[in-house]
């Protein structure tokens, strides 16, 4: 299945979000990866990203040391995070992504510019895109897992990004 396509920036720079749960592991994994991934683009000065969380539990706490530790091993930085609520000011965004069907509820479902994660990731075959599932509870494995889904979702994204009109974002 194709990956749908990016909408396109309501002005400069194209701004993206994710949102998960408490903002400790799959949205800030997938924002420490996009932020290197767009860096390594070059597209740093035309596209801003950031990530947040439905509930407020964590707010100002880095992220869980189970999801900085795969990173940091994996050649991210994640020592900049801090957990951050969503609230209305992400209303304008140019693409929001929630991590799973609950996050995507919670931030008023689907539409143009919010969709789950999962929609741009190659490994998705067809239908309804799954849930990035939450590793918060479980081992070292399940973050292992869910930093593979961010990779290589946020690769996808990254393409997208290249193919919109440099002029407008």
């Amino acid at each position: 299945m194709a990956a749908p396509a990016l909408p396109p920036p309501l002005g400069a720079p194209y701004r993206i979000g994710f949102v998960c749960l408490g903002n400790i592991c799959r949205s800030p994994m997938a924002d420490v990866v996009m932020t290197s991934l767009v860096a390594d683009a070059g597209l740093a000065d035309r596209v801003a990203v950031r990530s947040s969380g439905t509930g407020g539990w964590h707010v100002g706490q880095p992220m869980d040391e189970r999801a900085a530790a795969r990173l940091t091993r994996s050649g991210y930085d994640a020592t900049r995070h801090r957990a951050q609520q969503h609230d209305d000011t992400w209303a304008g965004l140019d693409l929001v992504l929630a991590m799973d069907a609950a996050n995507l509820a919670e931030i008023g479902g689907e539409s143009d510019r919010v969709r789950l994660f999962r929609s741009f990731d190659p490994e998705v075959d067809a239908g309804p895109a799954p849930d990035v599932p939450d590793p918060y509870y479980g081992g070292d494995d399940g973050f292992t897992d869910v930093l593979a889904m961010v990779e290589r979702t946020c690769a996808v994204l990254v393409d997208g990004l290249l193919g919109l009109d440099p002029t407008r974002m």
